[in-house]
C-alpha cells in the first residue's frame, strides 16, 4: 500500500496533480485544500497518499497534510460516501471545518457541498460525531500557514513518538508557536517540551 510519495511536482491542477519520482510519474487526485498549499510546478513535493482499488480502477488520491487523509479515511467509511464525494467534502471544509460542523450538527453545511444530499450530510453528521474528535488531534494547528503547513505537524508527530497524548503535545506546540514564526524543527520541539516539563 502506498501511504505517501516524494517527488517532482509535474502537473498541478485543481483537481489533479503528477508527481513524478524515480523516473515515473504519478497521478493524484486532490481535493481543494490541497491544491492551494502545493508549490510550484518543478519543486520538490511531499504528499500523503491514499490508494483506493475497485474492481474496474486504481486510483491515487493525495493529500497535503495528514489532517486531510484522516478526514478522507472517515468520510469514505460513511454510507454512500465515495472518494469523489470525500473530495469534494475536502474541497469545500477543512478538517477543522469538518469537526466544527459535525460537533454543532450542521447537517445544512455539509449539504451545501454540491453532491451531498440532505440524508448523506445527516448520515456523516451521525456516523462521524463520535470520531471527530480523531480530527480535532489531528487537523492542522493554526499556526501551520506561517511555516508552509510542515513544521508544526512535523513537531507534533515528534512529541506523539516520544510518548506524549496527541492533545497534550498540541497544546505546547500552540503554547510556543506563535512567538517563533519561522522555527526550525529542533528549538521549536525544545521549547515544547520545556512546556510541557512545566506541566508536571
Amino acid at each position: 500500500m502506498i501511504a505517501t510519495i516524494s517527488g517532482t511536482l509535474q502537473l498541478r491542477t485543481a483537481d489533479r496533480v503528477i508527481v513524478e519520482t524515480a523516473g515515473l510519474g504519478y497521478e493524484l487526485l486532490i481535493p481543494l485544500s490541497t491544491y492551494h498549499r502545493l508549490p510550484s510546478v518543478g519543486s520538490p513535493v511531499m504528499l500523503e497518499v491514499r490508494q483506493v482499488i475497485r474492481e474496474d480502477s486504481w486510483q491515487l488520491y493525495g493529500f497535503i497534510s495528514g489532517g486531510e487523509k484522516r478526514a478522507f479515511d472517515l468520510l469514505m467509511g460513511v454510507q454512500h460516501v465515495g472518494p469523489k464525494l470525500a473530495l469534494a467534502v475536502l474541497s469545500n471544509l477543512a478538517p477543522d471545518e469538518l469537526v466544527a460542523a459535525i460537533g454543532r450538527e450542521d447537517a445544512a453545511r455539509l449539504e451545501a457541498v454540491k453532491g451531498v444530499g440532505a440524508k448523506v450530510a445527516e448520515r456523516i453528521v451521525r456516523e462521524l460525531r463520535d470520531k471527530a474528535a480523531e480530527l480535532r488531534l489531528i487537523a492542522p494547528l493554526p499556526s501551520a500557514a506561517a511555516d508552509g503547513g510542515g513544521l508544526l505537524e512535523d513537531a507534533l508527530s515528534a512529541l506523539i513518538n516520544l510518548g506524549y497524548r496527541p492533545a497534550q503535545a498540541k497544546a505546547a506546540l500552540e503554547s510556543v508557536a506563535p512567538a517563533n514564526p519561522g522555527e526550525e524543527l529542533e528549538p521549536l520541539l525544545r521549547k515544547a517540551l520545556a512546556a510541557l516539563a512545566g506541566e508536571r
